[in-house]
């Protein structure tokens, strides 16, 4: 039996569903005077206001231990609420990564120390991570990477460089993939995960302008950073095998459909009009949402595999190569519609939004995996290689 055999239908429990009105109602209100163009930034927007305020009212770390300041809810419920963020446009990109992967990791891995000291500033909305995978002249290769932590009386030594990591100058800490044995020939081994306080002497943190103007890419250097002993999580030379069980928290979620949501949305409105509606814009609007419909289901199938403890690694790629599809699908065939009409009858904020998800959908098969190597994954998880 293939990985993907067990992938089947899987609802959202009433009491978590639940949560989504109280969601919407406070959505509505905060995000009521914000603009498309903005909205549409979501899962990259910075705002630890905003973040605080998830975390005042309890909706970060819903699935972390109550005694590390979660909720000790499943998976759906912070599913359900990453829906609606998303869907509203709402800026999540503060608390993002260590609400998703890494306070789960530290969680799963980490010492009971780490856990009493990481988990509740995340939970509260006031500690913000990166996530250290990439890194220059690997491209796709993660195995190879180079930077290093070399264990001394003071714990370990950091040297190296990473690179694509999302707004790193606006967070606390990054948890990083580094070797700690051997050479990049000797792939999965001798690599392990190392917390780095990115306020240490020798971290250097510089943002990257992209296509659309934003900087939140950074690349950052470590020059002779000294860490702490417990900066490992987990044991050493097990990175590997720890960063693989992180990507499937981060390639699973609705966040690998919605990229483009808060565009499909405006665009949605303008159809609905008399002024936008054509025969060949409903048919493309029934041709998004016929991929979009079985691809949350897909997503949350695998929500369900997470909720029982299992480790989705396959099942989490198919999704993401499969959203990334669409969600690269969603402002072409948007730009293909509205640029054969006059553009005089289209809204303006509607045009702002579409400019902006273009310049930066090329990012979405790049960002949490390349779809070469995804689709390698899901071809061994098939059995066909």
């Amino acid at each position: 039996m293939s990985a993907l055999d067990s992938l089947s239908l899987t609802a959202i429990p009433p009491e978590d569903e639940a949560l989504r009105g109280p969601v919407r109602e406070f959505l509505a209100q905060a995000m009521n005077s914000v603009p498309a163009h903005v909205r549409a930034r979501s899962w990259s927007g910075y705002d630890s206001n905003f973040s605080r305020e998830l975390g005042r009212k309890g909706w970060l770390g819903l699935t972390l231990p109550r005694e590390y300041g979660g909720a000790g809810r499943s998976p759906h419920a912070r599913y359900v609420l990453v829906e609606e963020f998303l869907n509203w446009g709402a800026p999540v990109g503060s608390h993002w990564i260590a609400d998703r992967q890494s306070a789960p990791l530290i969680l799963k891995y980490g010492t009971q120390e780490q856990k009493r000291f990481y988990i509740p500033p995340i939970c509260r909305g006031e500690s913000f991570f990166c996530i250290g995978m990439s890194e220059p002249n690997a491209g796709s290769d993660l195995a190879s990477v180079k930077t290093r932590a070399t264990r001394n009386d003071a714990g370990w030594l950091l040297n190296g460089q990473k690179i694509w990591t999302t707004n790193a100058h606006h967070c606390h800490y990054m948890i990083a993939l580094v070797r700690t044995s051997g050479s990049a020939e000797d792939r999965h081994e001798g690599l392990s995960q190392v917390i780095v306080e990115l306020k240490l002497p020798g971290v250097t943190v510089r943002p990257i302008r992209d296509l659309s103007g934003d900087s939140h890419f950074c690349e950052v250097f470590f020059d002779n950073v000294q860490l702490a002993a417990d900066a490992l999580i987990g044991d050493e030379g097990k990175g590997w095998e720890q960063v693989t069980a992180e990507l499937a928290f981060e390639r699973s979620g609705p966040e690998r459909l919605y990229s483009g949501i808060v565009l499909f949305d405006e665009w949605l409105a303008f159809v609905r009009t008399p002024a936008g509606r054509t025969p060949e814009s409903v048919r493309l609007a029934g041709r998004i949402v016929a991929q979009l419909a079985p691809l949350r289901a897909m997503s949350i199938a695998v929500t369900g595999k997470l909720a029982r403890g299992e480790s989705p690694i396959v099942e989490a790629a198919l999704v993401k190569d499969l959203g990334t599809g669409v969600e690269q699908l969603i402002p072409a065939a948007i730009a293909d519609d509205l640029y054969r009409r006059d553009t005089a009858g289209v809204p303006l904020e509607l045009l702002h939004t579409l400019d902006y998800v273009t310049q930066v959908a090329p990012s979405f098969s790049l960002r949490g995996g390349t779809r070469d190597i995804l689709r390698g994954m899901i071809a061994r998880g098939l059995g066909l290689r």
